[in-house]
């Protein structure tokens, strides 16, 4: 029975247990494959003893799965109370959000705040409390676009199932109890009251891992440039703390022995004080696992497992672990080179590595963020880190050093730093099949990284898989679902030629100094991440139809982002001043379209048909475009109502449509029986936002669609839809 206790390596053994968990919580054939050829490997090198502990873990995996599932289910109808947790609170503007927990489950909460006196109390609140409220309980939302975000998975892998928003709170009770979650509020509201923005915001993010909502323009360049992980608190961080407090006890008189042992509660009370994230957890537990190299990482990894079933789930999670696998893993790959010339191969190697889990979860990439990081991270962790450390301890004797210009000096440094580099390159999303190909194929770039000929084959095999993913190779038309809008976009073969219809965008209401919030723009949540999941580093023409904000209110946040070559307006959309003025702001070539006017793409172009009616930049001036692709005749009306589209049809009285997508959201004042009967469309696309406050789409134009036959698929019900031509036929794809 010898072969039974053949010993083998704990990595194995973690690497098999991290792909039985991603089959069992987010099951995909290609993983299955993959965990069964590994499953063979381990019996081949005769491995048995992983297989009774692989089953352990199975089991265990599917009693969280069950348990998860049941919570989600016996989830109450209503509530009218909730205990706040006081560490999460962040108000931004008129908006206040935080978590909070009642008979034993956790919700996520939004509140709007109707007075600067409430603003200023839950800025300033510290204590744990109870709110009575009425308000609703809602299931949060399920992804809308083709690799969107998901905010109830998000959500669930922080085993939230509900959420709240809350209409008006009748009562908030104060509660006397302390707890750690308590300690970190009052730590983050001292910082906050006693320095000033921007070295307060530094200060609870580099000190207790807490980055208020209105340090979220800095976070979007820190994005763009790489360096964003610089906050998410982890290795150099935790080893500053755990050295120091060491070195402290040591020179007390206290043994090692001694210290070792007190150094686990304050790693406890260290993971509390930077809100208990998966980065911190990673190092803490990496930092007192007494193994090396890999059999620390695969210990962690599997403790981590246990403790916190769902850290997997997280993009946090999957990328905090693997970052520390890679570089153990590499840890003596490269002990013959020296100085520079080592640390800049292993932090080039280390960035190749994880990128194929970038552009997975993030679709870009900024190549000199290996040398920024390098950079910055040195200045944060070796300057900035100690220098807040003393700045927030000497507070509490009474001495307030206000170093606010060292961190306005920096903020300005970064700013010319992202001038030249702001837009990064974009790669798209991989399948799941393209991601595990791309880990094989470094992995053995890695290997042979000292062996010419074996190294630029493989580097050449990454090259053409990256291209892959970033050059989708089948031409589609998709309805982005950008909510109470419209955003059409038709993006060619290998991204030959990328054409937009229209960016979306809210109509901003007028509001009071301290209502007013940095939020993310519509499109930063919705069309830009799906534009840079398909591999979208550039639109060749956006064609804006009309000044109506749900149409182009996000066209500048677009271009923050993406750049556009040109942008296409009708001669009525130039008499608006204020749009006038966002065009000059954007800096980007206009064309005033003229009726005729064609841009091709597909296997034929798309044509003008008209450049507006009432030179208003109104809904009867949308620019309406037109296009046979793959024996398939496409309308794209804008927000054209019935005037309009009794002039159309006048100026082309044997117009065929196959495909429509249907005039200002489905209102009753466009297509009219008249139309839709003259143009037969065999399917009509409905841009709208779900439970929007005009009612579309109205009742009559549902009514006229289904008299004549049309298939309907709207936004709001079925999120986004696509429609990918396969040999040269369209097929449907929506995302619920």
């Amino acid at each position: 029975m010898r072969f039974l206790l053949i010993k083998f390596p704990l990595i194995f053994l973690t690497y098999l247990v991290v792909l039985l968990y991603f089959c069992i919580f987010t099951y995909n054939l290609p993983l299955l494959i993959l965990f069964i050829c590994s499953i063979l490997l381990a019996l081949f090198r005769k491995y048995y003893l992983m297989i009774p502990i692989l089953i352990v873990f199975a089991g265990f995996f599917l009693l969280i799965n069950s348990l998860s599932i049941r919570d989600n289910e016996n989830q109450p109808k209503a509530l009218s109370k909730i205990e706040l947790i006081p560490d999460t609170i962040q108000v931004n503007g008129d908006l206040l959000s935080f978590q909070g927990r009642m008979n034993g489950q956790n919700y996520q909460v939004y509140d709007t705040l109707k007075s600067l006196k409430e603003k200023k109390f839950y800025q300033n609140l510290s204590q744990n409390c109870q709110l009575s409220f009425t308000g609703n309980l809602e299931i949060p939302e399920t992804q809308r676009n083709f690799n969107g975000f998901d905010d109830q998975k998000y959500l669930a892998s922080q085993n939230i199932y509900r959420q709240i928003t809350i209409q008006q709170i009748t009562n908030v009770e104060i509660k006397k109890n302390f707890d750690l979650h308590t300690l970190r509020r009052k730590a983050i509201v001292w910082a906050q009251n006693h320095f000033p923005k921007p070295m307060s915001d530094y200060m609870t993010g580099l000190l207790f891992g807490f980055l208020s909502k209105d340090f979220n323009q800095m976070s979007d360049i820190y994005s763009s440039l790489g360096i964003i992980h610089l906050f998410a608190l982890s290795g150099m961080q935790v080893n500053f703390f755990i050295d120091w407090f060491r070195k402290i006890l040591l020179r007390m008189g206290l043994t090692r022995e001694r210290v070792n042992l007190v150094q686990i509660p304050f790693s406890i009370f260290y993971a509390f004080m930077t809100g208990l994230s998966v980065s911190v957890l990673r190092a803490l537990f990496q930092k007192n696992i007494r193994l090396t190299s890999l059999d620390n990482i695969a210990v962690t990894t599997l403790v981590l497992m246990l403790i916190s079933p769902k850290i997997l789930l997280t993009t946090g999670g999957q990328l905090t672990l693997f970052y520390a696998f890679v570089i153990s893993m590499l840890n003596h790959s490269f002990s013959n080179l020296n100085g520079l010339k080592k640390v800049l191969t292993e932090s080039a190697v280390l960035s190749l590595c994880v990128l194929p889990l970038l552009i997975f979860d993030f679709h870009i990439f900024q190549p000199l963020s290996i040398l920024l990081t390098i950079i910055f991270g040195f200045l944060f962790d070796f300057m900035l880190l100690p220098l807040l450390l003393c700045c927030f301890l000497i507070s509490f004797l009474g001495f307030s050093l206000n170093l606010n210009f060292i961190f306005q000096i920096l903020e300005w440094l970064v700013h010319k730093v992202d001038l030249p580099l702001h837009y990064p390159f974009v790669l798209g999303k991989p399948s799941s099949f393209e991601l595990i190909i791309l880990f094989v194929l470094i992995g053995l770039f890695v290997d042979s990284f000292f062996h010419k000929k074996r190294k630029f084959f493989f580097i050449g095999f990454i090259f053409l898989f990256f291209f892959i993913t970033k050059n989708p190779m089948r031409a589609s038309i998709t309805a982005v679902d950008i909510g109470q809008g419209d955003s059409i976009f038709l993006q060619d073969k290998f991204n030959k030629e990328n054409i937009l219809i229209d960016t979306g965008g809210r109509l901003a209401l007028p509001q009071k100094n301290w209502q007013k919030a940095q939020t993310q723009s519509n499109a930063d949540k919705t069309l830009i991440p799906y534009l840079e999941s398909m591999g979208v580093a550039h639109i060749d023409q956006l064609i804006l139809t009309h000044t109506d904000a749900d149409h182009v209110g996000d066209f500048l946040s677009l271009a923050d982002k993406i750049k556009i070559r040109e942008i296409w307006v009708s001669p009525g959309e130039l008499t608006n001043s204020s749009f006038v003025e966002k065009l000059k702001k954007a800096k980007i070539p206009i064309h005033v379209s003229k009726v005729g006017d064609k841009i091709p793409i597909f296997d034929s172009f798309l044509q003008v048909l008209s450049n507006g009616y009432t030179k208003k930049g109104d809904n009867n001036d949308s620019i309406v475009t037109y296009g046979n692709f793959y024996h398939t005749k496409f309308l794209f009306t804008g927000d054209l109502e019935q005037e309009g589209e009794k002039k159309l049809l006048q100026n082309y009285p044997k117009l065929q449509v196959d495909v429509l997508k249907v005039g200002h959201h489905g209102s009753k004042t466009s297509s009219s029986p008249e139309f839709i009967k003259e143009i037969h469309p065999k399917l009509a696309l409905i841009s709208v936002g779900k439970a929007n406050r005009y009612g579309h789409p109205n009742q009559e134009t549902l009514e006229t669609l289904a008299k004549y036959q049309v298939k309907t698929l709207r936004t709001d019900q079925k999120g986004a839809i696509k429609l990918t031509e396969v040999n040269q036929q369209w097929q449907i794809k929506t995302v619920r």
